[in-house]
């Protein structure tokens, strides 16, 4: 009898499972009568009020020192051996809204030299998960750009943010790149399939776990760590300030965000500050806006006023813009920077990191792009194939949660030759892979080999970023779905005092299936599906050499490049971002750009742990 695939024992190294060399001292009360003779001089003491002493070995306290408890760092816990998931909001102390609090309060005034400006770039997962969060408890629902209106007004007037954007530009460069990456994958710079790496979660599990899979993953940096080097090193050689003069706060709907930020590849060494100094989550920012007594139902003034972009094809600012011709592209009045803002990118939720990947396969007038279920909407497979000949251009993989990541990458390391899975999972797994390569066709022929992936999208939250952990949880229905009253208390579900809408407590879920689709619906702009993709190349244009959701992010984007690489071949920063500048310049890109990952070698013998 065979067990389920999910029944089924793999790796004891697990990612989600706890630690066994993360354990919690306790007080030993059965203490030996007789001591050794070759024991320590002094040794450790518990009191009753939980603090640990350094006594002498005839245990009086008086001639003890008081020990310091020890703190665990977020370095520390990414380079643990498991639960970095279950633990982290009690590891995390560095990382949270206090913290911001604290450097908010702190921070001197304007005038004083040791001054920091602080900016906050918030994510469009987080202002979709507060749209629908403000829409389903009043009568008049926002959208997102109402939202980040009024965000900015919130962290600016009632925190001190001098500026506060979101990181939909900074997207938009890492799709660039991310596509960039690809082209060189398939020109033999790299292994196929390339796997995206925006989710610190999936990165995580990969370097613990799978460190086989590190040469397909892409280098390609976050969003978040792209914004982190917009602001730490373009807006801060446009605002005259060295990397370590910014405070720089992201807001995400992930917690493994905060891991990813803490991660040495984006330390700066010279200035001893980080890309993006502090994360706090979705749910942190709204917890900042109750304590502050901020209402994001209410409008605030502009929030409806147009918006200052450029005309399509045009370097050139419109004639209602206030900036002048002479303007550099991205800059507003004073020490104002002005990014495009929440740039739709057609695709998921989650990044459209596939579908830019897609534009690139082939024309959409010659090719057809077919979408397969796998497992529900979380593994979808995408075939483009040529209309004439029926020949396969490109094969992808969209993969969300840590269930369908296993089987993906059992998939693709046998077709890469890999062996990724050990213990009954890996055994059972290469059996499998060898029934099918016995398997004939009716007349006897050999069956048509299965074309690899070229490209998985993998996050690892079901239903991707949008339900990321740090996301606010979903409202209390009064109602069951038969219509029945619902008595929380006798399930063990606590409700908030302050709030009739909020479930807390340990049998809280952050989401539901339902919440879900409401987020996702607040982020896509009340659409009933995203926008068609892959976008149109332009007339004239080669298919893929832009991701094209909007020419003026094409232009600044370019503008980017070539002040922070310096390209001693290009005299114009109009360039494309696909262009091949010099030598330096393109060391220059992929330091600002790229990052690189690592296995993560435990320390701990499992069998040489005492429990």
């Amino acid at each position: 009898m065979a067990f389920s695939g999910a029944l089924t024992l793999t790796d004891l190294n697990d990612f989600i499972t706890p630690s066994q060399a993360c354990i919690k001292p306790v007080e030993q009360t059965n203490k030996p009568d007789v001591k050794d003779p070759g024991a320590a001089s002094t040794e450790i003491q518990v009191d009753s009020s939980g603090s640990y002493y350094e006594v002498t070995s005839d245990g009086t306290k008086q001639a003890g020192r008081r020990l310091e408890t020890a703190q665990i760092s977020l370095n520390d816990c990414l380079a643990c051996s498991g639960c970095i998931t279950s633990a982290e909001s009690v590891l995390i102390t560095m990382q949270s809204h206090t913290e911001v609090l604290n450097f908010l309060t702190n921070n001197p005034d304007r005038s004083s030299p040791t001054h920091k400006i602080p900016v906050l770039s918030i994510s469009p997962q987080s202002l979709a998960s507060l749209a629908a969060s403000v829409s389903s408890s009043s009568s008049h629902p926002v959208d997102l750009s109402h939202v980040l209106h009024r965000v900015k007004a919130f962290c600016k007037e009632a925190l001190g943010f001098e500026h506060v954007f979101d990181t939909t530009f900074a997207r938009h460069i890492a799709l660039l790149e991310h596509a960039r990456e690809f082209q060189e994958r398939k020109r033999g710079e790299g292994k196929l399939p390339m796997l995206a790496s925006a989710c610190p979660g999936w990165i995580c599990y990969a370097e613990k776990t799978h460190a086989e899979m590190l040469p397909f993953i892409s280098t390609t940096k976050s969003p978040q760590q792209v914004m982190g080097t917009l602001v730490k090193e373009w807006m801060g050689g446009k605002w005259g300030k060295k990397p370590d003069q910014i405070y720089h706060v992201t807001v995400m709907p992930c917690y493994d965000k905060k891991l990813e930020a803490s991660r040495q590849d984006f330390y700066n060494e010279q200035y001893a500050t980080r890309d993006v100094d502090c994360v706090i989550t979705t749910g942190e920012l709204e917890l900042l806006m109750r304590e502050k007594n901020w209402d994001l139902s209410m409008a605030v003034g502009g929030e409806d006023a147009p918006k200052r972009t450029l005309k399509l094809g045009s370097t050139s600012p419109p004639a209602s813009s206030s900036m002048s011709p002479a303007t550099p592209l991205g800059l507003g009045d004073g020490d104002e920077i002005e990014l495009p803002e929440l740039i739709a990118h057609p695709g998921t939720s989650s990044g459209s990191y596939l579908q830019s990947v897609i534009s690139m396969a082939g024309d959409a007038s010659s090719c057809e792009l077919a979408v397969r279920t796998v497992r529900g909407a979380d593994y979808e497979e995408y075939t483009v194939a040529d209309r004439a000949t029926g020949a396969v251009l490109f094969k992808g993989a969209k993969c969300y949660g840590f269930r369908n990541l296993q089987n993906v990458v059992r998939k693709v390391g046998r077709d890469a030759g890999v062996q990724v899975g050990r213990g009954a999972a890996g055994r059972m797994a290469a059996v499998r892979a060898r029934g099918r390569g016995r398997k004939t066709t009716a007349d006897g022929a050999a069956p048509e080999v299965d074309k690899g992936y070229d490209y998985v999208e993998v996050m690892a939250c079901p239903g991707g970023c949008v339900n990321g952990g740090g996301q606010l949880r979903s409202p209390v229905q009064d109602k069951d779905a038969e219509g029945y009253p619902r008595d929380w208390a006798q399930n063990g579900v606590k409700v908030d005092d302050d709030s009739d809408t909020t479930v807390s407590g340990p049998k809280a879920n952050w989401g539901s299936k339902e919440w879900t689709k409401k987020v996702e619906g607040a982020y896509w702009g009340g659409l009933p599906t995203p926008p068609p993709t892959p976008p149109n190349a332009e007339p004239g244009e080669p298919n893929g050499h832009r991701l094209r959701p909007s020419v003026n992010a094409d232009l600044l984007a370019s503008q980017v490049l070539f002040d922070l690489c310096k390209p001693t071949a290009v005299s114009s920063p109009t360039t494309s971002w696909h262009t091949n500048m010099d030598d330096e310049a393109e060391e220059w890109r992929r330091k600002f750009f790229r990052t690189q990952y690592r296995a993560v070698e435990s320390e701990i013998i499992g069998l040489a742990v005492k429990w």
